[in-house]
Protein backbone atom coordinates (compact mmCIF):
# COMPACT_ATOMS: atom_id res chain seq x y z
CA UNK A 1 0.00 0.00 0.00
CA UNK A 2 1.51 3.51 -0.77
CA UNK A 3 1.94 6.53 1.45
CA UNK A 4 -0.71 8.30 0.00
CA UNK A 5 -3.53 5.60 1.08
CA UNK A 6 -1.72 5.05 4.72
CA UNK A 7 -4.29 6.00 7.30
CA UNK A 8 -3.02 7.04 10.58
CA UNK A 9 0.09 9.44 12.21
CA UNK A 10 3.07 10.94 10.29
CA UNK A 11 5.94 12.36 12.41
CA UNK A 12 8.28 14.75 10.49
CA UNK A 13 11.43 15.28 13.33
CA UNK A 14 13.42 18.23 12.00
CA UNK A 15 11.51 21.62 11.47
CA UNK A 16 14.70 22.60 8.59
CA UNK A 17 13.98 23.38 4.84
CA UNK A 18 13.20 19.37 3.56
CA UNK A 19 11.51 18.76 7.18
CA UNK A 20 8.80 21.62 5.96
CA UNK A 21 9.06 20.63 2.68
CA UNK A 22 8.38 16.53 3.38
CA UNK A 23 5.71 17.94 5.80
CA UNK A 24 4.09 19.61 2.60
CA UNK A 25 4.04 17.38 0.48
CA UNK A 26 2.85 14.59 2.75
CA UNK A 27 -0.44 16.84 3.38
CA UNK A 28 -0.79 17.07 -0.66
CA UNK A 29 -0.75 13.02 -1.68
CA UNK A 30 -1.82 11.45 2.14
CA UNK A 31 -5.21 13.18 3.31
CA UNK A 32 -5.66 10.61 5.88
CA UNK A 33 -2.29 11.00 6.89
CA UNK A 34 -1.65 13.46 10.49
CA UNK A 35 1.03 14.86 9.43
CA UNK A 36 2.85 16.16 12.51
CA UNK A 37 6.49 18.67 12.98
CA UNK A 38 8.44 17.55 15.61
CA UNK A 39 11.24 20.16 16.37
CA UNK A 40 12.66 23.29 18.86
CA UNK A 41 11.17 25.82 16.75
CA UNK A 42 7.76 25.55 15.91
CA UNK A 43 5.79 27.88 13.58
CA UNK A 44 2.70 25.59 12.94
CA UNK A 45 -0.35 24.60 15.06
CA UNK A 46 0.27 20.85 15.11
CA UNK A 47 3.76 21.14 15.93
CA UNK A 48 5.47 18.20 18.76
CA UNK A 49 8.43 19.92 20.71
CA UNK A 50 11.36 17.81 20.27
CA UNK A 51 15.02 18.49 21.26
CA UNK A 52 16.98 15.62 20.37
CA UNK A 53 20.45 17.10 22.22
CA UNK A 54 17.91 16.60 25.40
CA UNK A 55 16.86 12.89 27.00
CA UNK A 56 13.74 14.46 29.15
CA UNK A 57 12.61 15.82 25.62
CA UNK A 58 12.07 12.55 24.65
CA UNK A 59 10.03 12.04 27.47
CA UNK A 60 7.24 14.33 27.02
CA UNK A 61 7.54 13.40 23.19
CA UNK A 62 6.60 10.31 23.73
CA UNK A 63 3.84 11.39 26.37
CA UNK A 64 2.30 13.48 23.22
CA UNK A 65 2.28 10.79 20.98
CA UNK A 66 0.81 8.32 23.71
CA UNK A 67 -2.18 10.74 22.83
CA UNK A 68 -2.99 9.88 19.27
CA UNK A 69 -5.94 7.97 18.99
CA UNK A 70 -4.88 6.73 15.34
CA UNK A 71 -1.93 4.52 14.81
CA UNK A 72 1.76 5.49 14.01
CA UNK A 73 2.45 4.63 10.31
CA UNK A 74 5.73 7.08 9.28
CA UNK A 75 8.71 8.46 11.10
CA UNK A 76 10.91 10.61 9.17
CA UNK A 77 14.36 12.23 10.98
CA UNK A 78 15.31 15.20 8.58
CA UNK A 79 17.94 16.23 11.68
CA UNK A 80 21.58 16.79 10.86
CA UNK A 81 24.54 19.20 11.91
CA UNK A 82 27.18 20.36 9.65
CA UNK A 83 28.47 23.64 10.81
CA UNK A 84 27.87 26.45 13.04
CA UNK A 85 29.39 29.88 13.05
CA UNK A 86 32.00 28.60 15.33
CA UNK A 87 32.46 24.92 14.01
CA UNK A 88 32.96 23.77 10.60
CA UNK A 89 33.81 20.83 9.03
CA UNK A 90 37.63 19.74 9.35
CA UNK A 91 39.68 19.92 6.02
CA UNK A 92 42.60 18.29 7.45
CA UNK A 93 43.46 16.27 10.81
CA UNK A 94 45.09 19.59 12.28
CA UNK A 95 41.38 20.87 12.62
CA UNK A 96 39.92 18.00 14.84
CA UNK A 97 38.74 19.06 18.11
CA UNK A 98 36.72 17.52 20.59
CA UNK A 99 33.35 19.48 20.68
CA UNK A 100 32.74 19.57 17.04
CA UNK A 101 33.19 15.48 16.98
CA UNK A 102 30.90 15.25 20.07
CA UNK A 103 27.88 17.93 18.24
CA UNK A 104 28.30 15.76 15.03
CA UNK A 105 27.73 12.68 16.68
CA UNK A 106 25.51 14.12 18.91
CA UNK A 107 23.12 14.91 16.46
CA UNK A 108 23.62 12.92 13.21
CA UNK A 109 24.35 9.73 15.44
CA UNK A 110 22.55 9.58 18.39
CA UNK A 111 19.88 11.33 17.94
CA UNK A 112 18.47 9.02 15.45
CA UNK A 113 18.43 5.84 17.33
CA UNK A 114 17.26 7.35 20.02
CA UNK A 115 14.09 8.83 17.89
CA UNK A 116 13.54 4.36 17.31
CA UNK A 117 13.87 3.55 21.04
CA UNK A 118 11.08 6.29 21.68
CA UNK A 119 9.09 5.56 19.00
CA UNK A 120 8.94 1.66 18.87
CA UNK A 121 6.30 1.03 21.10
CA UNK A 122 3.76 3.00 19.30
CA UNK A 123 4.49 0.76 16.48
CA UNK A 124 1.68 -1.55 15.62
CA UNK A 125 3.50 -5.36 14.36
CA UNK A 126 0.10 -5.87 11.52
CA UNK A 127 0.49 -2.66 9.94
CA UNK A 128 2.92 -1.60 7.47
CA UNK A 129 5.15 1.21 9.58
CA UNK A 130 8.31 3.21 7.89
CA UNK A 131 11.19 4.82 10.02
CA UNK A 132 13.62 6.76 7.93
CA UNK A 133 16.69 9.00 8.47
CA UNK A 134 18.61 11.39 6.43
CA UNK A 135 21.94 10.19 6.12
CA UNK A 136 24.84 11.76 3.18
CA UNK A 137 27.13 9.71 0.60
CA UNK A 138 30.28 11.22 2.37
CA UNK A 139 29.18 8.63 5.33
CA UNK A 140 30.19 6.17 2.81
CA UNK A 141 33.26 4.53 3.88
CA UNK A 142 33.71 2.57 0.47
CA UNK A 143 32.70 5.42 -1.28
CA UNK A 144 35.14 7.97 0.73
CA UNK A 145 37.68 9.45 -2.05
CA UNK A 146 38.12 12.97 -0.90
CA UNK A 147 38.95 12.84 3.10
CA UNK A 148 38.75 15.42 4.85
CA UNK A 149 34.80 16.28 6.89
CA UNK A 150 36.68 13.61 9.66
CA UNK A 151 33.84 14.24 12.25
CA UNK A 152 30.72 14.32 9.60
CA UNK A 153 31.36 11.81 7.90
CA UNK A 154 31.81 9.65 11.13
CA UNK A 155 28.80 10.59 12.40
CA UNK A 156 27.20 9.29 9.61
CA UNK A 157 28.27 6.70 9.02
CA UNK A 158 27.98 5.52 13.15
CA UNK A 159 24.07 6.69 12.07
CA UNK A 160 24.14 3.88 9.28
CA UNK A 161 25.85 1.46 11.56
CA UNK A 162 22.85 2.06 14.05
CA UNK A 163 20.17 1.77 11.49
CA UNK A 164 21.32 -1.33 10.05
CA UNK A 165 21.06 -2.79 12.96
CA UNK A 166 18.09 -1.32 14.15
CA UNK A 167 16.35 -3.08 10.70
CA UNK A 168 17.52 -6.63 11.54
CA UNK A 169 15.91 -6.24 14.99
CA UNK A 170 12.59 -4.96 13.83
CA UNK A 171 12.72 -7.52 11.00
CA UNK A 172 11.96 -9.56 13.36
CA UNK A 173 9.33 -7.90 15.85
CA UNK A 174 7.78 -5.76 13.08
CA UNK A 175 7.61 -7.69 10.01
CA UNK A 176 5.88 -5.04 7.87
CA UNK A 177 8.07 -2.13 9.07
CA UNK A 178 10.53 -0.83 6.61
CA UNK A 179 13.63 1.31 7.95
CA UNK A 180 15.40 3.46 5.36
CA UNK A 181 18.81 5.31 5.39
CA UNK A 182 18.49 7.90 2.94
CA UNK A 183 20.84 10.34 1.07
CA UNK A 184 18.91 13.65 -0.15
CA UNK A 185 21.43 15.10 -2.68
CA UNK A 186 22.99 18.30 -1.88
CA UNK A 187 19.92 20.15 -1.28
CA UNK A 188 19.82 24.05 -1.04
CA UNK A 189 19.50 24.28 2.74
CA UNK A 190 20.97 25.97 5.64
CA UNK A 191 22.90 22.95 6.35
CA UNK A 192 24.81 23.01 2.91
CA UNK A 193 24.56 26.37 1.81
CA UNK A 194 28.44 27.19 2.57
CA UNK A 195 29.71 24.70 0.37
CA UNK A 196 27.34 25.63 -2.77
CA UNK A 197 30.04 26.77 -4.96
CA UNK A 198 31.76 23.46 -5.36
CA UNK A 199 28.18 21.82 -6.49
CA UNK A 200 27.15 21.93 -9.92
CA UNK A 201 23.82 23.55 -10.74
CA UNK A 202 21.41 21.02 -11.91
CA UNK A 203 22.98 18.91 -8.64
CA UNK A 204 21.69 21.25 -6.57
CA UNK A 205 18.13 20.68 -5.03
CA UNK A 206 15.73 22.64 -3.75
CA UNK A 207 14.26 21.50 -0.63
CA UNK A 208 10.89 20.78 -2.50
CA UNK A 209 12.51 18.42 -5.20
CA UNK A 210 14.00 16.54 -2.39
CA UNK A 211 11.41 16.28 -0.53
CA UNK A 212 9.36 14.73 -3.33
CA UNK A 213 12.13 12.76 -4.01
CA UNK A 214 12.26 11.02 -0.87
CA UNK A 215 8.93 10.53 -0.30
CA UNK A 216 8.74 8.47 -3.65
CA UNK A 217 11.08 6.24 -2.41
CA UNK A 218 9.74 5.44 0.89
CA UNK A 219 6.37 4.69 -0.78
CA UNK A 220 7.92 2.10 -3.07
CA UNK A 221 10.14 0.32 -0.40
CA UNK A 222 8.94 -2.59 0.91
CA UNK A 223 9.74 -4.77 3.92
CA UNK A 224 12.42 -6.13 1.69
CA UNK A 225 14.37 -3.33 1.24
CA UNK A 226 14.72 -2.18 5.12
CA UNK A 227 17.96 -1.56 5.92
CA UNK A 228 19.37 -0.32 2.28
CA UNK A 229 21.48 2.95 1.97
CA UNK A 230 19.94 4.85 -0.82
CA UNK A 231 20.12 7.82 -2.49
CA UNK A 232 17.61 10.37 -4.03
CA UNK A 233 18.21 8.07 -7.50
CA UNK A 234 17.44 5.17 -5.72
CA UNK A 235 20.92 3.91 -6.65
CA UNK A 236 22.24 1.48 -3.04
CA UNK A 237 25.48 3.66 -1.57
CA UNK A 238 28.09 1.19 -0.70
CA UNK A 239 28.94 1.59 3.24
Amino acid sequence: MKIKDWDGVALIIGDGGIGNCIYNYLMTISPNLDVNICGRNLSRQNGIFLDVEDDHSFNAFEKKISLFKKPLRLVINTCGFLHSNLLTPEKRLSHINRSYTIKNFSINAIAPILIAKSIEQFIRPELPFCFASLSARVGSIGDNRLGGWYSYRASKAAQNQFLRTLSIEWRRKYPYSIVSILHPGTCDTKLSKPFHSSVPKHKLFTPAQSAEYLINIISDQTPSDSGKFLSWDRNVIPW
